[in-house]
């Protein structure tokens, strides 16, 4: 068997086979404190290499400015006391790129902007009496729904098996010769294609009978929720809420937060295009109101699946 070639290194005399240090006879060709510092120096040179980054702030990328329509930005100012303290202060401010207009739109503390924001989401937080209403509703809704659906596939299924006789009789009567071949095939292709309507029909209604039950209460869950994420610390959950109820709306404007809208329109004096944008209207139309009111249409407010 070869005999494995020597660790030539490491303290006197050492040969490293099959995972273990044996001791060798071998004169070291080097010495110990060098291999070691060798070792130290590879060690260094083969960990991970952190490159200097500029950490995005918690609300970049959510508003735009007002006056020139370029995206914030934010920037760390480091304010040094005479007494030895040292503190850091974040600022969003306009990025000025735009060529067109030359914008001097004022920076505003992060603070001041998280308190703005929270004050936004917290306005389209819904009520717990709202979410328990909502959530009975819907469950009442999807009951009335899914009866609908029994009947109607009951109903449905009715028909498919008439269809099925007479595709029989059709067939008894072309093997008999008593219906020509032309007349055969037009009938049959008509009875085929009902019942493959109303087969499709019946899935579908099946299928979507509680697809929407499920999202309805999620979003119930989120919307009671938003209060407890408003007032939280955590920033970077406050921008992906606020990024989902406004979208690409929300404006920076002499250091205040507030909504855009069609044609400069401020908030919500315009007609809501979201579930979130008419929450924010209900709010504000009851907002005098000490118990819920909620209005939806006679047939409810679940999706409409099927008519009959």
């Amino acid at each position: 068997m070869l005999t494995p070639p020597p660790l030539r290194a490491g303290s006197s005399r050492v040969i490293r086979y099959s995972g273990e240090v044996h001791e060798g006879k071998h004169e070291p060709i080097i010495s110990k404190k060098l291999f070691d510092r060798v070792q130290e120096v590879l060690t260094e040179r083969g960990g991970p290499r952190h490159k200097p980054t500029i950490e995005p702030q918690s609300y970049c990328g959510l508003l735009s400015c007002a006056k020139c329509g370029m995206m914030i930005t934010a920037e760390t100012k480091t304010k040094y006391q005479k007494n030895g303290n040292i503190h850091n202060y974040v600022y969003y401010r306009c990025t000025r790129k735009s060529k067109i207009i030359k914008c001097r739109e004022s920076f505003v503390r992060q603070e001041i902007l998280d308190k703005q924001i929270s004050n936004l989401i917290q306005k389209v937080s819904l009520r717990q009496d709202w979410a328990d209403k909502l959530t009975e509703m819907a469950e009442k809704d999807n009951l009335d729904s899914a009866q609908s659906v029994i009947a109607f596939v009951q109903k449905s299924n009715e028909r498919i098996n008439a269809i099925n006789s007479k595709l029989q009789v059709l067939l008894d009567g072309y093997l008999d010769q008593d219906i020509e071949r032309e007349i055969y095939r037009s009938e049959k292709a008509k009875l085929m294609s009902e019942k493959r309507t109303l087969e499709e029909k019946i899935s579908q209604a099946e299928r979507k009978q509680n697809a929407w039950l499920g999202p309805m209460k999620e979003w119930i869950k989120k919307a009671s929720n938003l209060d407890k994420i408003a007032q939280d610390n955590d920033l970077f959950s406050k921008k992906v809420i606020a990024k989902e109820i406004f979208g690409s709306d929300l404006l920076l404007a002499n250091r205040e937060t507030r909504l855009g809208g069609p044609s400069g329109i401020r908030d919500l004096d315009f007609m809501p295009t979201t579930q979130w944008a008419a929450l924010r209207a209900a709010q504000e139309m009851t907002s005098d109101f000490p118990e819920s009111r909620v209005t939806v249409r006679v047939s409810g407010f679940e999706p409409e699946t099927l008519r009959m």
